[in-house]
């Protein structure tokens, strides 16, 4: 079967999580015509995994991963930092809290992989097991999220603790938030700096071609992937490239892409620091994870503030909505920082996130030497991670029992045809806004 993607990504430069680290040169894009065992497209979360388990079950043969775009500028890089441990809510009424045992077994294993790599190499990328707090602004949120999610916790023997009132204003230097579920076991990261490290680590056996657009990929008896400049041959393939497998026809009609928007603030001032308490880092999640607001206080002091999802079928959006998103990040900041009127926001950007209906991954075989570790709902660290370690797994015919568990939690389901899905996605946002506007 030959497919011809039609959307390539097209990142700016103002991934905030990038530019406060130091310059780094890419791999040079691909030259020429190579084969190979194995390709891997996409070096996300998901890519860096895939090649990294091909390398290490197949140690004497060739791995090549391309991505089309930079290591740690694409959503990999973007995202708020959050290595999620827990079964996650993507908005109001979406749990995935039916599947808890093996969303936890597969997360974990996730963040048991990653920290391995992490420690072993020496990633410099702020990687820090200080947990989350699972908050909400109002009653609404306590009765409909935290409420439930509590029980849940209780019934799977979990631990976690309540904070709420003057506790949770002391423990992160606000008392906008009404309570808070903290659970130890998420980790927080800066992202682009942990996809680098990964990426800057690979085995020997993996080669890496940055700025490389697979504008053809043929899956028959060998995969024959065509760029720009040159092409690969390989004998199988793991398409990791999230929303984009839509451009590859794998999982069109079954997934949803939304814009989703991030800044940074400038680093406090030690005064600052100060008048907020001198907290520590920390991680929040909202009760509505699609009208609430994403916050972390870094390691470095400064404030993450993630807000506003559109929809965005063809990966654009409106020329002046950066800008519009920007001012509103500051408005949240202050709001919820009053004493910090001076501190503005110093990096806002742009990614892309993958949605299916059903909250189910794009995992398994595609074709005849096509394997996908795509679409992950949103949680990018740990279900990108472990999505691509078991795709190269079951692409080697290596026994994991994580396999069935992948597997368990089913593919995409179906979605409206065309102007129905766009009027469904727009109206279900709307909702949404409406129905939890006492959360932003």
């Amino acid at each position: 079967m030959r497919r011809t993607p039609r959307l390539f990504p097209n990142e700016d430069a103002t991934n905030g999580w990038s530019r406060i680290l130091p310059p780094r040169a890419p791999s040079p894009a691909l030259k020429g015509d190579i084969k190979a065992d194995w390709l891997v497209i996409g070096a996300g979360f998901a890519g860096l995994s895939a090649a990294r388990r091909l390398a290490e079950n197949r140690p004497g043969e060739r791995i090549v991963l391309v991505d089309a775009h930079e290591v740690g500028e694409g959503a990999s890089g973007r995202n708020s930092g959050f290595a999620i441990d827990l079964p996650h809510n993507v908005g109001g009424e979406f749990g995935e809290l039916s599947g808890s045992q093996r969303y936890m077994r597969l997360s974990r294993a996730a963040i048991a992989s990653l920290e391995e790599i992490v420690t072993k190499r020496g990633i410099a990328c702020n990687w820090r097991r200080v947990g989350k707090y699972h908050a909400c602004s109002a009653l609404l949120g306590r009765r409909k999220v935290l409420d439930p999610f509590a029980k849940e916790l209780d019934a799977l023997g979990e631990p976690y603790r309540w904070v709420e009132g003057a506790a949770l204003a002391r423990e992160l230097g606000t008392a906008y938030f009404h309570s808070a579920l903290h659970t130890p076991g998420c980790v927080l990261v800066n992202p682009a700096a942990l996809v680098r490290g990964l990426a800057a680590s690979m085995p020997p056996n993996v080669t890496l071609h940055e700025r490389t657009r697979i504008t053809a990929l043929e899956d028959g008896a060998t995969v024959k992937a065509t760029t720009p400049d040159g092409n690969i041959t390989a004998k199988g393939a793991i398409l990791a490239v999230n929303g984009w497998a839509r451009s590859f026809g794998v999982f069109k009609g079954r997934i949803v892409t939304l814009a989703g928007y991030g800044s940074l603030s400038r680093p406090l001032t030690e005064d600052e620091h100060q008048s907020i308490g001198a907290v520590q880092d920390w991680g929040l999640t909202p009760a509505n994870a699609f009208t609430g607001v994403t916050m972390r206080y870094t390691p470095d002091r400064r404030i993450l503030v993630r807000h506003h999802f559109a929809y965005a079928p063809q990966f654009t959006r409106p020329a002046d909505e950066p800008a519009r998103v920007r001012a509103g990040h500051e408005r949240i900041l202050h709001e919820r920082f009053p004493t910090l009127k001076s501190v503005n926001i110093e990096h806002s950007w742009r990614g892309f996130l993958c949605f299916s209906r059903n909250s189910a991954p794009g995992f398994g075989r595609v074709g005849s030497n096509l394997f996908a570790a795509v679409c992950q709902n949103g949680v990018g660290v740990t279900k990108g991670t472990i999505g691509g370690l078991l795709a190269a797994d079951l692409a080697t015919g290596c026994d994991n029992p994580l396999i069935a568990d992948m597997e368990s939690l089913g593919t995409p389901n179906a979605l409206p045809p065309g102007p129905f899905l766009d009027l469904s996605v727009r109206a279900r946002l709307a909702l949404e806004n409406i129905r939890w506007r006492a959360e932003r």
